[in-house]
């Protein structure tokens, strides 16, 4: 099954690298990834979809990879929300939307908020409104450690993520990783993300708690609007969503669906792909048709 390489407008006309894989005419899913990721986050989930007959499409996020840069820097969850409506918009059915972090919390901001009724349903991958904070920094001083210096090498950059992902297998600085990286004109090489995303978005790696307690308060009334089937997948082993920021989701939204994967981390689809793929089908095939299904 071939992969096509296509390019899609965000918001504003803002030009934003995808993938698509599967039947055109079966029901969309789109794929939004987490803060710091590319479209290739997904790369095994995306051929799980397909063959489960569905049309994947998995986005680099504004920003990010080989999407464009904003020029003015808008990097507010708002701003990422918007592409994700402007996408839905331009497409024949409404998406099954699937978010990890950053894309799960602009898919709130987007159905709860901008536009409700752009999605057929939206998936949260260890994600929700209110977040542990020392998950929150750990996170936030991984990507701005090194945005200003970059890496003398990609083996330099794969040890700097060894060292943050110390549970996974450690992987040398392969084809997969340079993905994530771009070398610059000063032959040294930087994270494949725009610097002032780090700044705009993720702030510094001293979290501003009052910013902090508005961003939930703001999450959580796109949550309580939610009508759409809703779902949330948590690594077991999280740092950044708690039980108790589970409790407090499925109170703002009753009818939410849970999974918790065991062993898994905030980067559940990396940690766990198989439990992640077999979990996510069954929620989309319970809730749409795919052509696997006869639609």
């Amino acid at each position: 099954m071939s992969v096509d390489q296509i390019t899609i407008k965000g918001a504003g006309g803002l030009r934003l690298a995808a993938e698509k894989l599967g039947d055109e005419k079966a029901m969309p899913v789109l794929l939004a990834h987490g803060g710091g990721q590319t479209r290739r986050a997904w790369k095994r989930v995306t051929h799980d979809l397909a063959e489960a007959g569905f049309c994947v499409i998995a986005i680099d996020m504004r920003g990010h990879g080989e999407s464009d840069w904003s020029l003015d820097g808008a990097y507010e969850l708002a701003d990422f929300a918007s592409d994700l409506v402007a996408i839905a918009a331009g497409l024949d059915s409404k998406p099954a939307v699937v978010g990890a972090s950053l894309g799960g919390l602009a898919g709130m901001i987007a159905e709860g908020e901008l536009a409700p009724g752009s999605f057929a349903s939206l998936t949260l991958v260890d994600i929700a409104p209110r977040m542990e904070t020392s998950g929150v920094m750990r996170v936030v001083g991984f990507m701005d450690q090194h945005v200003e210096t970059g890496f003398a090498s990609p083996q330099e950059a794969a040890d700097v993520i060894a060292r943050y992902l110390p549970h996974r297998r450690k992987r040398g600085a392969g084809g997969n990783l340079r993905h994530y990286l771009r070398e610059s004109d000063d032959g040294r090489f930087y994270w494949h993300w725009d610097p002032l995303f780090i700044r705009n978005v993720m702030g510094s790696n001293r979290l501003d708690p009052e910013r902090h307690e508005k961003q939930v308060e703001m999450l959580s009334q796109a949550a309580c609007r939610l009508r759409l089937p809703l779902h949330l997948i948590r690594g077991g082993s999280s740092d950044l969503v708690s039980e108790e920021a589970v409790a407090h989701l499925r109170g703002l939204v009753p009818h939410a669906e849970y999974t918790d994967i065991a062993d898994a981390t905030h980067m559940v689809v990396g940690d766990s792909n198989d439990a992640f793929s077999a979990t996510i089908l069954k929620f989309l095939k319970h809730h749409h048709q795919s052509t696997e299904a006869g639609s």
